[in-house]
């Protein structure tokens, strides 16, 4: 069963371009990783400095937060991004903390 992921940061202020060019770049060895925990249409969305991510788990979230965790590559990323942008990391699961769905049309 696929389950759905959504996380929230925030860009420091004048990163945005960067921010984003960070991603057009994206690591090979990153998307790996996520190819790993088995996460699928992963999309992240901005308005302002807010930012919003959303992504499929089909192997479930634990699944995908237990490969995040352990993964030196997903560690390493995070902190390329620590002077960009401002993400909350739960330091039990290794991922962002997760937000509750309040509504959903299928």
């Amino acid at each position: 069963m696929t389950e759905r992921f959504a996380w929230k940061a925030r860009i420091l202020p004048g990163s945005h371009e960067e921010h984003v060019s960070r991603h057009d770049h994206v690591w090979p060895e990153l998307v790996e990783v996520l190819k790993e925990a088995v996460i699928k249409n992963y999309s992240i969305w901005n308005a302002g400095d807010e930012l919003f991510g959303y992504f499929e788990c089909s192997k479930g979230v634990e699944f995908a937060e237990n490969t995040q965790a352990r993964s030196p590559v997903v560690a390493k990323w995070n902190e390329y991004m620590l002077d960009v942008m401002v993400m909350e990391i739960d330091e039990a699961t290794g991922a962002q903390p997760k937000m509750r769905r309040v509504f959903l049309l299928e």
